[in-house]
């Protein structure tokens, strides 16, 4: 694979999840869930590439995927449920959550209701944010998860599936391999954007005090 920085993310999650496996999928998406910034739109098409090497299961790994989700959605559940909004303000910025990410999540919690979780976690960006809300409502716990894996399965299933049809024309379309070469330069105006909006907003809350 290329060996600039796409490259090296690349290699890093595809070493994580060749020598961890399915456990190492788990914990990469439980890392996601829990609102670090470990995009799973990165993750799972590495982990499809490995399917399309037969070194991994496409079902296992959305249902493994999946399975991580909950397991990190659980912490931001629980910041949710005994910490509440403060806690999440104020340590939020942590892990790049600023308040309007959470006031999307609120609405979008109060619009759809426990449904919310199942439908979020179809959508990127608010799937990430859905736990806190969830946790501040007092949402059932087993129903809480039981959407989260439902909602989340679909999601691991079609990332990773687009990852394997990748990876079984990688090396006979060589236009992925020149896609893959500009790549670095797309997570690097990623980075400065998400920087760039996150470090707006913090000052906009900070002045509107």
């Amino acid at each position: 694979m290329h060996a600039g920085l796409a490259g090296l993310i690349a290699q890093a999650i595809i070493t994580v999840l060749s020598r961890a496996g399915y456990a190492g999928l788990c914990g990469l998406m439980a890392i996601e869930s829990a609102c670090i910034p470990l995009p799973s739109e990165i993750i799972l098409p590495f982990a499809g590439y490995l399917v399309s090497l037969g070194r991994m299961n496409l079902f296992l790994v959305a249902t493994f995927g999946a399975l991580g989700c909950n397991i990190g959605s659980e912490i931001a559940y629980e910041i949710g449920r005994y910490g509440g909004r403060p806690v999440a303000e104020r340590w939020g910025w942590m892990l790049l959550i600023s308040r309007e990410d959470l006031v999307r999540a609120d609405r979008f919690f109060a619009r759809f209701g426990s449904l919310a979780v199942l439908i979020a976690r179809l959508l990127p960006v608010v799937r990430t944010f859905i736990a806190f809300p969830a946790g501040m409502s007092g949402m059932h716990r087993a129903r809480f998860h039981l959407y989260t894996f439902l909602g989340s399965w679909p999601w691991c299933f079609a990332l990773a599936l687009i990852g394997k049809k990748l990876g079984e024309k990688w090396a006979s379309d060589p236009r992925l391999q020149e896609v893959f070469h500009y790549a670095d330069y797309a997570i690097v105006a990623v980075v400065i954007i998400v920087l760039g909006r996150f470090a707006w907003q913090r000052w906009k809350e900070r002045h509107a005090l």
